[in-house]
């Protein structure tokens, strides 16, 4: 027989701690949802209070205000119809978990405690929650009493169980259980669960959908059902940016993916599945049927629902949703959309007036300015698109009326975006010129600017003081002297980039203040080649954590996409600091004072990082790659 149901999986932009907005974006999910037939709807992990809550997640005002949302979500007869999954956490004995809680017509069907705490990287979950260990195993949660006089409950199922409907099974995966060597969906599915959703807080990382999409086809291919995948898109007043790309699989195959960077709020996702081809997918395959047999039995919450339309209700308008075929975005697109929506996201949360960059002229200061130029294009596009909530979000930051709506990137860059050209006597007309190039091209407010005065007074002051004049090396002067006139002129581009990006905007009659933007690779930080101090602190860096390997591939691929030539200065010259005075004979070049390139540092940072090496195991490794071009002790020298 067939038995089609439609399903929802949603990505939504939720703020940390934002109770009202966080419920108003899963209320118009679930309607949208609805509006869309489905009977099933997930939504991010912890999507209630924000999941980058950290620390308040201790705060008993956290869980006390999750509760209250709830308690709306299930006051409120316009939801009712539709199987609901949501996330919050819950205090149970005492012990803080990490739940999903599951809704149907203003009831709690079931509390879900997450298993396994993503605890690396990144993520410091056990800091705040404990998992639930006792597997397939449940117990009575009592609820607070203003919530049962809601529901009429006085106690519900809470623990590791799977969800009965009339028809079907579900059962639950959160986030990093799919990761997992022993991810519950197996033994779920064994014991019949035919739908697995997963509630996901997954960030972005370069080449990471890729692994999630593989590892769901595998799970859908060896054990059959469907898959639902809902993340949480947007900063959520982090550093992170979790990526979306909530999807929908059946037997292997995808049927239907959100997109993975947007700007918009609220993306539901919906697929008409056949509930009998996972029967059959299951049915087919003997040995699988065998471990069935013997599978350990979950315990049962009960949904009062059908999922799959009724034969009595049959509607042969309904049609299984066609498989699709899933494009991944390249690296350089991923840097050019992911960053883009993470600044944007920051910026109207922040409630500045936009971003101020130092403009170098180098290709890390470009890098950074091309994924603003990315940002105010995507921006633009929703704005003439007609999203409300963007138009509301930009007429705020730029401070322009009601009927304010920006008709390019340039113009809209016009009035978010600063940047500014902090030359010495030690610059060079070649990277002046890059830097206005690049600026006019993107259309922000340029400033350009010799400093050399200041640099003078600091000197000077030091003169009058120890009656001692320092010099640069190529003049005579010791590296102590060397070092401390770069760093001078460093952090002093730090202190002006502060007072620009809070006086700019005033100088041209605005009253908001600029956020301060970095542009220093992975690399040198891997490295330790910058000043501590100096441009690369500021409130946000968009390229921390991408090597100069991968900077480069941006830029010539925003060369030909965005259609600026410009670029080719950049990609053609020379990596240096200017912070030294040249000649003819002599250049500063960023590779030669590391003493290593940045082919070689990328190099590193993936032994260091991917593979896990220190300096003994880093060498024996080289010594296998470089080993042909270069001596064992000049290898032991680079890493060392």
């Amino acid at each position: 027989m067939v038995h089609y149901t439609t399903v929802a999986t949603c990505t939504l932009n939720q703020w940390a701690l934002d109770f009202e907005g966080n419920y108003q974006r899963i209320r118009e999910s679930i309607l949208q949802a609805k509006a869309l037939n489905a009977r099933l709807r997930i939504g991010p992990e912890l999507e209630i209070p924000g999941y980058g809550c950290y620390d308040h997640f201790l705060e008993r005002d956290t869980v006390q205000h999750s509760w209250e949302v709830l308690g709306r979500l299930l006051e409120d007869r316009s939801l009712d119809g539709i199987l609901i999954d949501t996330g919050m956490p819950v205090l149970h004995r005492n012990a803080r978990y990490n739940c999903r809680i599951i809704i149907l017509n203003g009831k709690i069907v079931l509390i879900r405690p997450k298993l396994y705490l993503a605890n690396d990287g990144n993520y410091r979950e056990m800091r705040w929650f404990v998992g639930w260990t006792r597997l397939a195993q449940t117990e009575d949660f009592v609820l607070p009493l203003f919530i049962g006089r809601i529901t009429g409950q006085r106690s519900v199922m809470f623990g590791d169980a799977l969800i009965s409907t009339w028809d079907t099974c579900v059962g639950i995966e959160l986030c990093e259980e799919l990761f997992t060597p022993e991810s519950p969906h197996i033994a779920m599915s064994l014991d019949g669960a035919e739908i697995i959703v997963n509630s996901s807080g997954s960030h972005h990382e370069l080449r990471k959908l890729k692994r999630r999409v593989d590892l769901i086809t595998e799970a859908t291919l060896k054990c059959g059902g469907v898959y639902l995948y809902a993340n949480q898109k947007g900063c959520d007043g982090d550093r992170l940016y979790y990526d979306g790309a909530a999807m929908i699989l059946a037997n292997g195959v995808v049927l239907a993916m959100s997109s993975q960077f947007s700007i918009a709020d609220v993306d539901v996702q919906v697929a008409t599945v056949d509930l009998g081809a996972v029967r059959a997918f299951r049915a087919a395959r003997t040995s699988r049927s065998m471990q069935a047999a013997r599978a350990t039995p979950y315990p049962r919450a009960k949904a009062e629902c059908a999922l799959a339309v009724e034969l009595g209700d049959f509607d042969n308008s309904v049609r299984p949703t066609d498989p699709i075929a899933v494009r991944y975005n390249t690296p350089s697109e991923e840097i050019n959309l992911g960053p883009a929506c993470w600044l944007w996201d920051y910026l109207r949360r922040s409630g500045q007036g936009g971003f101020f960059l130092p403009l170098s002229g180098g290709l890390d200061s470009c890098s950074t300015a091309l994924i603003v130029h990315s940002m105010c294009r995507q921006v633009t596009e929703a704005c003439l698109r007609g999203d409300e909530q963007v138009l509301k979000d930009v007429r705020r930051c730029v401070g322009a009326g009601a009927d304010y709506v920006p008709e390019s990137a340039q113009e809209l860059a016009g009035h978010l975006f600063y940047t500014c050209y902090m030359g010495t006597e030690n610059s060079s007309t070649e990277t002046q010129e890059r830097a206005r190039h690049l600026a006019q091209t993107i259309g922000s407010y340029h400033v350009d600017l010799r400093m050399d005065s200041v640099v003078t007074a600091i000197v000077a002051l030091f003169v009058l003081v120890t009656s001692r004049t320092p010099q640069y090396e190529v003049r005579g002067g010791s590296s102590s002297e060397n070092l401390a006139l770069q760093n001078i002129q460093a952090r002093l581009r730090m202190l002006l980039s502060y007072l620009f990006a809070a006086l700019l905007p005033w100088a041209r009659g605005r009253q908001k203040s600029l956020l301060v933007l970095s542009s220093a690779n992975v690399d040198e930080a891997l490295r330790g080649y910058f000043t501590k101090y100096d441009c690369s602190s500021a409130d946000l860096n968009p390229i921390g954590s991408i090597s100069k390997h991968d900077l480069r591939k941006y830029v010539a691929f925003a060369r030909d996409a965005m259609e600026l030539p410009v670029l080719d200065e950049f990609l053609n010259a020379m990596p240096s600091a200017e912070l030294v005075p040249h000649s003819e004979s002599y250049t500063q070049s960023d590779e030669v004072e590391m003493g290593m390139s940045y082919a070689e540092l990328s190099e590193f940072g993936r032994l260091r990082k991917v593979d896990g090496c220190g300096p003994y195991s880093m060498v024996m490794h080289l010594l296998h790659i470089w080993g042909d071009q270069l001596t064992p002790r000049e290898i032991a020298q680079k890493v060392r």
